[in-house]
């Protein structure tokens, strides 16, 4: 589980976001969503413990996770607890085979067993690695790079999934395809995270999704309800203004 209460961040001076709350009950899907600029990839960095790294910091407000107070802790330290984020844009390391990709993935792992297990697992959800398992991961499509990172995260057995705009960038038949994987990896025990701009697919897998907008959560409710909400309508196609949410002014995400 993962609870944020009055979380505030900023970058410098700039305020990216304040007074956010939300939490990931077990065995749920939370969608996240929001337009660029509203604070999601942030507040994803915050929870995965490399704000730092990016230049951000906690002002106000708490994170708790699988026991740990998140904006205290190292990332390694979060990873090994459980929680593990899947960056936006894939970043695989392009020169090393897909095979050594997902063994990256289970550093944090110390039961050589349990590594292999997950592996065959990971084949299981996307066949393409292991047909392409001593190939460089650069060589992969958009999509394949896609399904390599979720599966590199999944090889640290997490059990709480951090997941940035996975559709980016790729095909809608492979989104699709990647959204059901996501809704698979959460019927078998992990929690997921999901940060989306595409909201219809997000909702479509999601329990329940909180709608954040200028730095700001403006909504939140069962998946299916919101997907109704005439303010989500609203919010993607920039037509909730200034003046109805506070805004923090920031670039980044």
């Amino acid at each position: 589980m993962i609870e944020v209460e009055a979380l505030a961040v900023r970058y410098g001076a700039a305020e990216v976001f304040q007074d956010v709350s939300l939490r990931v009950d077990d065995g749920r899907i939370v969608a996240l969503l929001g337009n660029n600029g509203a604070g999601k990839t942030t507040l994803l960095r915050a929870l995965s413990g490399i704000l730092g790294g990016q230049g951000g910091r906690v002002v106000a407000g708490t994170a708790h996770g699988e026991g740990l107070d998140l904006t205290r802790s190292r990332a390694d330290r979060i990873v090994r607890a459980g929680i593990v984020q899947v960056p936006e844009g894939r970043r695989v390391f392009g020169q090393l085979s897909v095979e050594d990709n997902l063994a990256a993935g289970a550093l944090s792992v110390r039961s050589r067993p349990q590594a292999r297990r997950t592996k065959a697992w990971v084949h299981e959800l996307f066949p393409i690695l292991a047909d392409r398992a001593q190939q460089p991961a650069a060589l992969l499509s958009g999509g394949e790079q896609q399904m390599l990172a979720i599966g590199r995260a999944l090889m640290s057995s997490p059990r709480v999934l951090l997941m940035d705009e996975p559709s980016l960038g790729i095909a809608p038949l492979v989104a699709r395809q990647i959204m059901e994987t996501v809704r698979e990896v959460n019927h078998a025990g992990t929690s997921v995270l999901l940060v989306e701009q595409n909201t219809k697919l997000a909702l479509s897998v999601a329990h329940h999704a909180y709608l954040m907008h200028g730095g700001a959560i403006v909504a939140e409710g069962p998946a299916d309800e919101l997907a109704t909400s005439d303010l989500l309508l609203e919010v993607s196609l920039g037509k909730h203004t200034a003046s109805a949410v506070p805004t923090g002014g920031n670039p980044h995400g």
